[in-house]
């Protein structure tokens, strides 16, 4: 029995993740999360190449196999609704352009939550408001008030970390925008979705129906070319003028769809970003997911980072007896090409939607590699670690 007690910032994806394998190598795991309870809702997210094997690992491929969105497939459409092309879920092994496992993002954290809860100490609608660390531990002062210590805190709070910010200075340091901003609510389905995705496109933007479980409702999408994004990601009803002024003059359903926007539970938008750091860890904090590597929403990839992170990384502990120097470092050097691949294609991803200037040289258009696909895919070894079921993991249960 390990009894190494481990706080997790962040309790979307990547922090349950994590908790997952940490209970099951013996750790005593808290997971922190700001928000009042889980996030319901937001875009969806897909398991591609070894994440799927990283799933059933977990034994969870068929709670994630359940709440599925059922997408068939997508169409891309002119402004009258014309089909242009065509793509099916079953296309390239399930891994093309529409995921064979593909999961509403509230729906994978509710799925990686229920499978936790009863052996992890959730605590909702708080946060770490001060953090120091010594050789030996990692003191956390909570904004609820409490003091707790730690042997080791792990950041898996997204691309806006604030633990990351604490720990290892500001944001700007780290984030790379990738030149277009991406919003996303949900709308009633008054466009007759059925199981298919429906995507328009023009220079720079594009909009996005997409089906959800939820038949009566479906989720609309939006992206367009931005050089720069000057605005709170927490100033809701600022990132909606934002939109409004940027797409309301496009093409296709868009006017109906915006007349949803202000009474919409679920709006969401900001930059396209990626974080590039050159170590993920100092001294007994450490960080995971978004927070770490953002590879953007352009890479496909953002889920699979996570799930494949947070195997690796609890792996890594438990071999390493949890001694932070050893572990963190194989950590990083397990997973930094594979980061490396889906960055990459999230970069080209970008490039491909940039809109040519009229009055420059023409630029070449990016080359999709289809090693480097195959690299961000599968390009990376997940070791058979143990994976002891503990009696502090099973039996312990937390409020």
């Amino acid at each position: 029995m390990s009894g190494t007690k481990i706080l997790v910032a962040g309790a979307s994806i990547a922090g349950p993740a994590l908790a997952h394998w940490l209970v099951r190598r013996g750790a005593e795991v808290t997971v922190v999360e700001r928000a009042p309870e889980l996030r319901p809702g937001g875009q969806a997210v897909d398991a591609r190449g070894v994440t799927k094997e990283v799933i059933a690992r977990m034994g969870l491929d068929e709670a994630v196999r359940a709440a599925r969105t059922e997408t068939a497939g997508a169409n891309t459409v002119d402004a009258d609704g014309t089909v242009l092309e065509t793509f099916r879920a079953e296309d390239d092994g399930g891994d093309g352009y529409v995921s064979e496992i593909e999961i509403l993002r509230g729906d994978l954290s509710r799925v990686l939550y229920d499978a936790t809860r009863d052996r992890v100490e959730y605590r909702f609608g708080d946060r770490i408001a001060e953090l120091t660390q010594d050789a030996d531990g990692v003191d956390v002062v909570f904004a609820g008030g409490d003091r707790r210590r730690f042997d080791l805190v792990i950041g898996a709070d997204g691309l806006h970390s604030s633990l990351r910010e604490m720990v290892f200075g500001p944001r700007e340091k780290f984030l790379r925008h990738l030149g277009h901003v991406l919003a996303f609510y949900s709308v009633p389905n008054e466009f007759e979705l059925d199981r298919w995705m429906i995507e328009y496109k023009e220079p720079g933007r594009s909009a996005i129906l997409r089906p959800i479980p939820d038949v009566t409702r479906a989720m609309a999408i939006f992206s367009f070319a931005s050089a720069d994004l000057d605005i709170d990601h927490r100033d809701i009803e600022a990132q909606k003028r934002l939109l409004r002024e940027r797409v309301s003059d496009m093409g296709w359903l868009t006017p109906r769809i915006l007349e949803h926007l202000d009474d919409t539970p679920d709006f969401y938008l900001d930059q396209v970003a990626q974080v590039i750091m050159d170590s993920w860890s100092s001294g007994r904090v450490a960080l995971l997911g978004d927070a770490a590597f953002s590879s953007s929403p352009l890479s496909g990839q953002g889920t699979g980072l996570a799930l494949v992170g947070a195997y690796l990384l609890a792996g890594e502990l438990a071999s390493a007896d949890w001694n932070p120097g050893i572990a963190f470092a194989a950590y990083e050097d397990r997973m930094r090409s594979f980061v490396e691949a889906n960055q990459e294609i999230g970069r080209l991803h970008a490039r491909s939607l940039e809109v040519p200037d009229p009055d420059a040289e023409p630029s070449p258009e990016p080359e999709w590699d289809f090693e480097l696909i195959d690299r961000a895919l599968n390009g990376i070894e997940l070791p058979d670690y143990e994976t002891p079921i503990t009696a502090a993991g099973a039996d312990r249960h937390r409020p």
